[in-house]
């Protein structure tokens, strides 16, 4: 272990954006947006995705960026200096959470390594319809070996990235990201040379708005799902990030940035999806029956057959389609790591120590949601909702602060290219506390509706699913709060900010010699 660490910092803002894009950017954009818009209304669901983008995510990048810019920490320095000694635990559920999910992003990165090589190596060109497709998924989920040799391959993958630090990441993550949007662009316009008027189709079900579903809360919450989801935002990225932001940067800009970037990638992974799927169906029904069948059966069992139809061509977009998978997985995977990297870097860790254990973690810890599928679902609940939990520790953090106080001195600096106005505050205070009411009742009360089988007789699955996250929060909270909070906020570097005092700008470059 070492006690001080040279300074990282990204080299242009350029290599900033494109590296919180990366993190936002995940398997969600390609396989969940286009179902979650075709399936809720079309553009009366892209209405409700843009307008919290503004209501939602981008409000709390701003946040986010401000603290890790301020504090100069990972999430726990960040909580302890923000919130107060007795709160680092916050930063703690933020780091733990941050990495749990990792547990099981890993085993779906895995999987789209896996398709990559099936549709590369001509495996899936012998697929002719579904039913074999769905034999082909089958097949490769049921087989444990299998599924942890490429989750281990994925977390290797990562691993490796942030390995080499903030300018490792910065670089691969200026490959990553172009090479992602080029695909993807690729896969969008193809369908269109193939079958216009089915790509056409695609088209209206994203884009034109089904009047009713307007009148529709499910609508705007899974509209609101989506974009928190989405753009990470609250999820403790973009103060991993932010802690290597350069002095002078901007804090509302690149929130606007990376939000609009990450909402750009979406739109281009729907339409080159919905283009695809209904290019290729051969009615509107069978479409409408892909789109439906959930994350992994568009993406694994009816877009796979897609493609194999396809012939030579099939050969070369699902190649190019499971490669542009890969890498969102990648970005996202990368972020996650050195989520938990630069925590514990900041209890005095060497940088390659810390991933090489963190990684080997990780991969262990992945092993029952590889073996598993129902095992993974019910984690992606427990610590899927839990980072909509951490959002609302992002928000609580600003308002100990002062909202306005934060948004004058923290966010509107004298490097600030955007003023940010009061709309920011009123957001943050008012707007925020009652989407996230909205947002987790709805998924206590859709998970509720799960009456399908589960392990205890007479229990379904939905309220068994909702027991076993509390009880997993409960647990993880005593021994945050009770038995670790003192000791780590001992154990954690003091930021620029350690000693409360955030009315100097200027303290921003005491970060330079940490």
């Amino acid at each position: 272990m070492a006690s001080e660490q040279p300074k990282e910092e990204f080299s242009s803002r350029l290599g900033l954006i494109l590296t919180t894009v990366g993190a936002a950017v995940g398997t969600g954009n390609i396989w969940r947006f286009p179902r979650e818009a075709a399936a809720n209304g079309g553009g009366a669901f892209m209405i409700g995705w843009l307008i919290f983008l503004f209501a939602w995510s981008i409000p709390l990048l701003m946040a986010e960026f401000a603290i890790g810019k301020k504090t100069r920490l990972g999430t726990v320095g960040a909580m302890r200096d923000m919130a107060g000694r007795n709160f680092t635990w916050l930063g703690i559920w933020m780091m733990w959470v941050g990495t749990a999910v990792g547990f099981y992003y890993a085993v779906v990165m895995g999987w789209t390594i896996r398709y990559f090589w099936i549709a590369i190596s001509g495996e899936m060109s012998a697929a002719e319809d579904t039913t074999q497709t769905q034999a082909l998924w089958d097949n490769f989920i049921s087989s444990p070996g299998e599924v942890i040799f490429f989750q281990l391959v994925a977390v290797g993958f990562s691993a490796f990235i942030v390995y080499n630090g903030i300018s490792g990441i910065e670089k691969a993550n200026k490959i990553l990201i172009p090479c992602l949007v080029a695909f993807l662009v690729v896969a969008m316009i193809y369908p269109f040379i193939l079958n216009p008027s089915g790509a056409i189709m695609g088209l209206k079900f994203m884009f034109i708005p089904q009047t009713e579903y307007l009148f529709k809360g499910e609508t705007w919450i899974r509209a609101l799902t989506q974009s928190a989801w989405s753009t990470s935002a609250g999820f403790g990225m973009a103060i991993t990030y932010a802690v290597a932001m350069r002095k002078k940067e901007d804090i509302g800009l690149n929130a606007f940035l990376t939000g609009l970037g990450n909402n750009s990638v979406s739109l281009i992974a729907g339409v080159a999806v919905l283009s695809t799927v209904f290019a290729l169906s051969d009615t509107t029904a069978d479409g409408l029956e892909a789109v439906e069948s959930g994350s992994s059966g568009l993406t694994f069992i009816h877009l796979t057959a897609l493609f194999a139809s396809m012939g030579t061509a099939g050969y070369v977009i699902g190649s190019i389609f499971f490669l542009a998978m890969s890498f969102a997985a990648l970005t996202s995977m990368v972020s996650t790591l050195q989520g938990c990297v630069v925590n514990f870097v900041d209890m005095g860790w060497e940088r390659k120590e810390a991933v090489r254990y963190i990684a080997i973690a990780v991969a262990l810890a992945g092993i029952p949601s590889a073996i598993s599928l129902e095992f993974l679902d019910n984690q992606d609940f427990v610590w899927g909702t839990g980072l909509i939990v951490s959002g609302l520790m992002v928000a609580v953090v600003v308002m100990r602060f002062g909202v306005s106080d934060f948004r004058k001195n923290l966010i509107n600096t004298k490097y600030a290219d955007v003023q940010i106005g009061k709309w920011w505050e009123y957001i943050i205070k008012y707007v925020f506390p009652l989407e996230f009411i909205a947002v987790f009742g709805f998924f206590i009360y859709e998970k509720l509706q799960d009456q399908s089988h589960s392990p205890i007789e007479g229990m379904g699955l939905g309220l068994f699913t909702i027991i076993t996250m509390v009880v997993q929060w409960a647990i993880i909270l005593v021994i945050f709060i009770f038995f670790l909070n003192n000791k780590v906020a001992d154990s954690v570097k003091k930021g620029p900010v350690s000693d409360g005092n955030f009315d100097d700008e200027d303290d921003v470059l005491e970060a330079e010699a940490v």
